[in-house]
């Protein structure tokens, strides 16, 4: 189980995808304008990598080493054209607002790092939860964008849900009257808040170094 926990807190934090590795910006930056949108594709992306690895772990004994990266790329290909059928059949309007970002999922850096430097080389349970750890960790992220961006840019929350959940209505957080904020919906408000998110994780990672540097310093007898 030490192991399982382990996995967890990779993919969750201390090997973050974004916040620690700074991979898959092209999504980060596109689709957080709301937090709809980014879940919608976190989640999308945490399916693609925990299935990914599993199957790999599971075949990898059967892939000649010199194919590996081919046959890695054909089978997260195949699972983004499932999770692309599968929005385009039964979530239409939010298929088209994703639009070319969920095949991008294949490209998506992250996707095939897990599949090469974890599934290929452990077990197969092992690398379907560190997948989905990586994914999860991934879909938080996009997560606390979407939440900010769209309610500096809008002042609601939940915008889009309708086009998932039939019925349901975006919360209005401030005054209907609310202008937005037109650089919070664009690329550089995503930037300004991405990079606000590491400044945050890098500044609690300090301080968690140096309390754990300190716990360790024996004291001196005379002290």
């Amino acid at each position: 189980m030490s192991a399982y926990g382990d996995i967890t807190k990779n993919g969750l934090w201390k090997q973050n995808s974004i916040l620690a590795q700074v991979l898959g910006l092209c999504p980060t930056l596109a689709v957080t304008t709301t937090f709809t949108n980014a879940v919608s594709l976190g989640l999308a992306t945490a399916f693609v990598m925990s299935v990914s690895n599993l199957t790999v772990a599971s075949l990898r004994s059967f892939i000649p080493y010199e194919i590996r990266i081919p046959v890695f790329i054909l089978i997260i290909a195949s699972l983004v054209t499932v999770v692309d059928l599968a929005f385009n059949a039964w979530l239409h309007e939010m298929y088209v607002i994703l639009g070319i970002f969920i095949p991008l999922i294949v490209t998506n850096c992250i996707v095939l790092a897990r599949v090469e430097a974890f599934a290929a080389k452990n077990t197969a349970w092992q690398s379907a939860w560190d997948g989905a750890a990586m994914g999860f960790g991934l879909t938080g992220v996009l997560a606390v964008l979407g939440i900010v961006r769209e309610f500096v840019g809008q002042g609601t929350f939940l915008s889009g849900i309708e086009l998932i959940v039939p019925g349901t209505h975006a919360i209005q957080m401030l005054p209907a009257d609310y202008p937005g904020f037109l650089i919070a919906i664009l690329p550089p408000g995503a930037f300004f808040v991405l990079g606000s998110l590491i400044a945050v994780r890098n500044w609690m990672d300090a301080r968690a170094n140096k309390r754990a540097m300190l716990a360790a310093t024996p004291v001196s007898a005379g002290a």
